[in-house]
């Protein structure tokens, strides 16, 4: 077997949805990490076989936005390119895809990564305006466009379906996000207070990361018109967030006895991010130290309204797989969709009755301390751009291996119609 690693990766600052990059389709976004990669990475673009990018918000006018990206990057036109779509796991997705790609011997180097541009989402119209746009069109005489015009009605337009609110829904389960994990909140007792401390805990920590230069490690400057001027931080973090200020927030998902606020949720996100993927053999040909090992991933399937439950599910089948367990784990990035599904996660990372009833495990995974989980911050101070947060949770792992100079860790998120998804990467003699 290949080893395949990670030899560099960078990303995108993440933008709240509808402020400095919403200007910046998803491609333009595609566009700025691909050559930010090139820029980290001494490589010649003629030496990669594969792009593979996850994007969940696929804009309609940009089919196979992945190639669309590619192509305004000035990347040559024959290195083929493809689009995934997982949800959340959507760039880890890509990862995995680049894996097979290299073990199956059909690439030896593929970029992998996401992309998202929630700032661009549109709204719907309903299908009664569909159709009658169709007979408009349709319609040649003055007497069959006099016509059209008079089956006219005000309800076609002003009650478009809003796609990102659709996106945050699962048709399975009739639930949005938020009310899963209410859902979770409820089933393992978890407090509001608990979860305005979680969130207030992930902005410090995000606050510190940014301020000491950690974060700028992984992340290239954004240019976004009109003034096209560098944007080098991810604009959500809140360094003055406490849990009084957090607890004068309403509930969204449930007004009447919830406790996941907006305050308590990830943040809706614009952003990128690149991996370059490869053997370790060709690593050591370039003659560069990868950042890490990929020791393996995994993908599992749960009940959709339990959906916040996906890394424990896919983590222990990795870790399964990888006869290894949680004490091995010396750090862990886990996406922080909710402060109320990170938390359900970690009491059922170490439930010996989840593990027998729902894991076919005779004991739980293990603990995750909370002092390697997410040092730097997590989703809900950083945000959430769904189709990059997995390739951020393993650039960011990756980088914090190094740093701290770890052996190994695991990146896990959970992912909308009840799934979950891990990597296991870890550090060995060859990488940095």
């Amino acid at each position: 077997m290949k080893d395949l690693v990670i030899v560099e990766g960078v990303r995108t600052p993440f933008i709240k949805a509808g402020s400095d990059a919403k200007d910046l389709s998803a491609s333009d976004l595609g566009v700025q990490v691909l050559k930010a990669l090139f820029e980290r990475a001494p490589i010649k673009a003629e030496e990669v076989d594969e792009i593979i990018f996850g994007c969940v918000a696929q804009p309609f006018d940009q089919a196979n936005v992945t190639r669309v990206a590619q192509l305004k990057a000035g990347l040559p036109e024959s290195i083929p390119s493809y689009t995934v779509h997982r949800n959340c796991a959507s760039s880890m997705q890509s990862v995995t895809n680049a894996c097979e790609e290299i073990l199956s011997g059909r690439a030896e180097v593929v970029i992998a990564g996401g992309m998202e541009s929630l700032s661009n989402t549109p709204l719907v119209y309903n299908k009664a305006a569909t159709a009658f746009f169709g007979r408009t069109a349709k319609a040649k005489s003055v007497g069959q466009k006099i016509g059209v015009l008079s089956s006219l009605r005000p309800s076609m337009f002003f009650n478009p379906r809003i796609s990102l609110l659709e996106g945050l829904s699962d048709p399975t389960c009739g639930l949005g996000m938020g009310q899963t994990a209410e859902v979770l909140a409820r089933e393992f007792g978890i407090s509001r207070l608990e979860q305005d401390t979680f969130s207030v805990e992930s902005h410090l920590k995000a606050a510190v990361a940014r301020k000491s230069g950690r974060l700028a490690k992984e992340i290239s400057p954004l240019f976004s018109p009109p003034k096209f001027l560098p944007i080098k931080d991810d604009n959500g973090i809140r360094e003055d967030s406490t849990v009084e200020r957090l607890a004068k927030l309403k509930p969204v998902f449930d007004r009447v006895t919830g406790t996941v606020t907006a305050g308590n949720s990830s943040q809706i996100t614009d952003g990128a991010v690149a991996l370059l993927i490869t053997t370790a053999e060709r690593a050591k040909a370039w003659g560069i130290k990868p950042l890490a090992r990929i020791m393996g991933s995994a993908y599992a399937g749960l009940d959709p309204r339990r959906m916040g439950l996906g890394p424990v599910y896919s983590s222990a089948k990795l870790l399964k797989q990888l006869g290894l367990s949680m004490e091995d784990m010396q750090l862990v990035e886990m996406n922080e969709a909710f402060a109320a599904q990170s938390l359900a996660c970690m009491k059922a990372f170490e439930s010996d009755a989840i593990a027998k009833s729902h894991l076919g495990l005779d004991k739980a995974p293990g603990e995750i301390h909370p002092a390697i989980l997410n040092v730097n911050g997590g989703a809900i101070a950083l945000g959430h751009p769904v189709g990059s947060s997995g390739g951020r949770l393993l650039l960011t792992l990756a980088m914090e291996l190094v740093e701290r100079k770890l052996e190994r860790g695991l990146a896990t998120l959970c992912v909308g119609g009840g799934q979950g998804a891990a990597f296991v990467i870890e550090r060995t003699s060859y990488t940095r």
